[in-house]
């Protein structure tokens, strides 16, 4: 059992760090909210550290699950000089590929590891512990920190150096975008149609349509029920990082771009912390608004 600190105690971090305890490791919490670690605490074994320094001093894996870009920087500015020679930090946050590397030249001038780990499964993968995870580091890093990881995981792949965990992250968010969209489209079809979208579901998915998005999205979608699940704020976040990127590597993503628009169109419905199925929820407006 290794000594773990686990910084960021959102909707992910809080039931991953509780899977680390429930595993048998010493865990340490830190949050920016100091409340939120302090209720941690006082549901499982572990303790929660004041500040992040005091956090991370002792440990031999430091993880985070943080918001953005800026979110994470901030945080590892404090934890790298902090943590200890051999330590490992690991970053779940979905965040750019550009600040993973950096991340990475960084901890190794302190003599410590870095991976960068972004997970999917959303919240129900974290309190479930059945969480993907996409790395990118050196492969000793990487073996030394899968065991640690495996408390939250089903899977668990390195796909290549630093920075190319945060790559996979976003083709897995590109696809989500492209697939959720078709099924919205797909089963507002089916509706106007005035066929019975269980029927139709029922047929079509044990074919060529079949998806994780329509065994486990379609009856919520058909019921406009939305409030679970990944936000869309959290979305849009993912899918900027991803066009930044493929505006930087020369990829084309026009399906993409026009799928974060109809998120946009999304959350001047009010949708912001509505699920990323609710794309559904645009076709279904009253007549008048865009529907392309």
């Amino acid at each position: 059992m290794a000594r773990c600190t686990f910084l960021g105690l959102g909707v992910m971090g809080y039931p991953m760090a509780g899977h680390l305890a429930a595993a048998g490791h010493q865990v340490t919490v830190w949050n920016r909210t100091a409340g939120k670690a302090t209720d941690w605490a006082s549901r499982h074994p572990g303790v929660a550290a004041d500040t992040v320094e005091a956090a991370v001093g002792d440990a031999d894996f430091v993880l985070m699950c943080l918001g953005d870009d800026p979110d994470v920087r901030l945080v590892a500015e404090q934890a790298i000089p902090a943590m200890k020679s051999g330590s490992v930090l690991v970053d779940h946050t979905t965040a750019s590929a550009e600040l993973a590397r950096e991340l990475d030249i960084e901890a190794r001038d302190a003599g410590i590891g870095f991976v960068d780990a972004p997970v999917s499964g959303g919240q129900a993968g974290a309190e479930n512990g059945q969480l993907t995870i996409m790395c990118g580091g050196e492969a000793d890093t990487f073996a030394a920190a899968e065991p640690v990881m495996n408390a939250y995981a089903k899977a668990i792949s390195l796909i290549g150096p630093a920075g190319s965990g945060q790559l996979a992250k976003m083709v897995n968010q590109i696809c989500i975008a492209g697939i959720v969209q078709g099924l919205s489209e797909g089963l507002h079809f089916a509706q106007r149609a005035g066929l019975d979208p269980a029927l139709v579901i029922g047929a079509i998915s044990k074919g060529a349509a079949q998806s994780w998005q329509m065994e486990n999205r379609w009856e919520t979608m058909v019921a406009g029920k939305f409030d679970y699940g990944f936000a869309i704020d959290w979305m849009r976040k993912d899918l900027r990082i991803t066009l930044d990127e493929a505006r930087r590597n020369g990829a084309t993503l026009p399906v993409a771009a026009q799928v974060d628009q109809f998120y946009a169109d999304v959350q001047a419905m009010g949708g912001n912390r509505w699920d990323t199925s609710s794309l559904i929820a645009r076709l279904e407006r009253p007549k008048g608004g865009s529907e392309a």
